[in-house]
């Protein structure tokens, strides 16, 4: 059935403007005034604006880590990133040294089946490079649409790369047309630091960031940037949490290098005296890299502001505080890394972003979705309101106030990173390729109505594979 939103004003990365948006057959099909409403179901959003879904490049869901899973699936955790105004997520694949990438692929196909109701994709982690791996990259750009791959930097012995895995990813992804993303921290010093605490005694949540100083995070990512320079290929830098980082990645922009970089809601808001909760409720805040002291804020909000940093993501990797986060209990360097962040995404960047004067509306709608959609290949299907594009689109009440709840939020973990913050703005429905999942902050989709997405190479649009889109 064809929908007609009325009365609400639609705002893109470039423009702010009322008009009514027609939606047939699960695309935007025109857009203008006064349309008629003959066949079509009416959807009033007076005194809304009207936002392209929220896109998430960063989750992490039923993912194993540390000897236990993340609790969010693809059904609870796309349930929740539907409540906060995305609708579309990509998911980090992990493969296994020595395996087949495209088992690692299908266990992920697997675990999404039937589950997400809202579109994803995935993102292919890289472990090492040997011929076997070269000879599948191109089958899985091709063939499976997963055009960005991961290389791990930090967690020594477990998922960390070297630096000449990383290297030859950065060529082939030039040559492939794959975009290289990274966890930027130097996993090698963090071994060092994270056991010379131990010896000392130091086991509580806060010697998880005393052990990741914002240096290595800035080491790590100078590092990744000049390897790209020197490969002439393209890099993302994932989950920016610190000055020092924010700074090599403005230095290799400078250079013309083609490095862009994400920062994440909990390192714009929180800072490390969260881990020096008492009663070891500063577990709920162990994740990696962790968060820094308060003059950090600034400089990443300055960094969104001015295009150093680009895109904001979630970073979901949902440990329960009960039983999960218990088993570092006496040893901080066994607390499951993560946390829930998914649902509040969105609203975090909008309160603290645009009712803060930090940022404007369009720069609010490009960091949280058109520029993840333009550098992950999924523009202009994803990312924009547009005739032609899918109807994935957010109603989004800019005024109403609310405060951020375990009691109240839709993830299956059992504590809010957030708990107890006030926010202003929240999305009152939201539609994935036309259809409400969300109506009236309520929950009307359905399991497995997510669709897989299989995008298109870096720097290239879903509409003409063949055209160079310009991010």
């Amino acid at each position: 059935m064809k929908k007609l939103i009325r009365n609400g004003t639609i705002v893109t990365a470039t423009d702010t403007y009322q008009a009514d948006v027609l939606i047939e057959n699960g695309k935007i099909s025109t857009i203008g005034q006064l349309l008629s409403e003959e066949g079509a179901e009416v959807v009033d959003a007076n005194g809304c604006y009207v936002f392209p879904g929220g896109i998430d490049p960063h989750t992490h869901l039923e993912m194993p880590f540390g000897g236990t899973i993340t609790v969010d699936d693809f059904e609870t955790g796309t349930i929740a990133a539907a409540f906060g105004g995305t609708t579309t997520v990509i998911d980090f694949c992990l493969t296994n040294k020595g395996e087949p990438l495209k088992n690692a692929i299908q266990v992920w196909h697997d675990k999404s089946k039937d589950k997400a109701v809202i579109d994803y994709g995935f993102h292919l982690m890289i472990g090492e490079v040997n011929d076997a791996v070269l000879e599948e990259l191109p089958s899985v750009i091709d063939d499976e649409g997963i055009t960005s791959f991961k290389v791990f930097m930090a967690y020594k012995n477990v998922l960390q790369a070297d630096d000449e895995t990383l290297f030859r990813t950065l060529v082939a992804a030039k040559e492939l047309g794959g975009l290289v993303m990274v966890h930027a921290e130097n996993g090698d010093v963090i071994d060092f630091l994270t056991k010379k605490a131990l010896a000392e005694g130091n086991t509580d949540p806060i010697y998880h960031a005393l052990t990741r100083p914002p240096e290595i995070e800035g080491e790590a990512t100078g590092r990744a940037a000049q390897l790209t320079g020197l490969a002439g290929s393209q890099l993302y830098v994932v989950h920016v949490s610190c000055a020092d980082a924010v700074e090599r990645i403005a230095e290799a922009r400078n250079k013309g290098f083609d490095v862009w970089g994400e920062t994440c809601p909990q390192y714009l808001v929180l800072d490390q005296t969260a881990l020096e909760k008492p009663d070891f409720e500063g577990a709920k805040y162990v994740w990696s890299p962790p968060l820094r002291d308060k003059s950090h804020q600034e400089v990443l909000w300055n960094a969104l502001k001015n295009g150093q940093l680009q895109t904001l993501g979630s970073d979901q990797c949902s440990f329960n505080f009960k039983v999960q986060k218990e088993l570092g209990r006496g040893d901080f360097t066994k607390i499951p890394n993560g946390g829930p962040i998914i649902e509040d995404r969105v609203s975090i960047l909008f309160s603290e972003g645009v009712k803060k004067g930090r940022i404007d509306l369009n720069q609010f709608v490009d960091i949280m979705s058109t520029r993840i959609a333009k550098l992950f290949g999924l523009f202009p299907q994803k990312g924009t309101i547009a005739v032609g594009s899918d109807a994935d689109i957010v109603i989004f009440d800019p005024n109403v106030e609310r405060t951020i709840s375990a009691e109240t939020h839709h993830m299956a973990v059992d504590y809010s990173a957030f708990e107890g913050m006030k926010v202003t703005g929240e999305p009152v429905s939201v539609l994935s390729r036309g259809e409400f999942v969300i109506r009236d902050k309520q929950f009307v989709g359905a399991p497995g109505k997510g669709q897989f997405l299989k995008r298109a190479k870096y720097g290239s649009t879903t509409s003409d594979k063949s055209q160079t889109l310009k991010i």
